[in-house]
């Protein structure tokens, strides 16, 4: 079953129950970073996004900083898809970076379409390299201003 047709608008599902049908430590250690690192804390928010076939519909956790969003993470079985925006600010330094990432990250980075001078990334994180290279990319979004 889709995590959209779990929850509906009225049914706000629990950390815990969030937690349980990601079940990916690497979401645990992503909320982690941004608690720990940023003092940024979870948000729940619905979407009524159909696009892509309900892939962002749903409940999400947004993480956001000083009124900028850092990410959204959208629950999926077994892993996260998380949309980090680049904003026209951090381009150049993102860019700089894009050598030292995982090849997924450089060709996602790559391949999407720059959108007001940024760009917005749409991560299946799967494994610890994909997440370091957002860790990476949420340091940037922090620091600039």
């Amino acid at each position: 079953m889709q995590w959209y047709e779990m929850f509906d608008k009225e049914h706000e599902p629990s950390e815990v129950q969030v937690s349980d049908y990601i079940n990916s430590p690497l979401f645990g250690e992503l909320g982690e970073y941004l608690l720990q690192t940023h003092k940024v804390k979870p948000k729940l928010a619905y979407s009524s996004c159909a696009m892509d076939k309900g892939m962002w519909k749903g409940w999400n956790i947004k993480y956001k900083k000083s009124g900028k969003s850092l990410c959204t993470v959208y629950p999926k079985q077994g892993y996260i898809l998380a949309l980090l925006p680049i904003g026209a600010k951090e381009m150049t330094e993102a860019e700089l970076l894009m050598p030292m990432c995982s090849q997924y990250t450089q060709e996602l980075f790559g391949k999407c379409e720059t959108f007001q001078g940024g760009k917005y990334l749409g991560f299946e994180v799967r494994d610890k390299s994909v997440l370091q290279d957002m860790k990476n990319l949420i340091d940037i979004r922090v620091r600039t201003k």
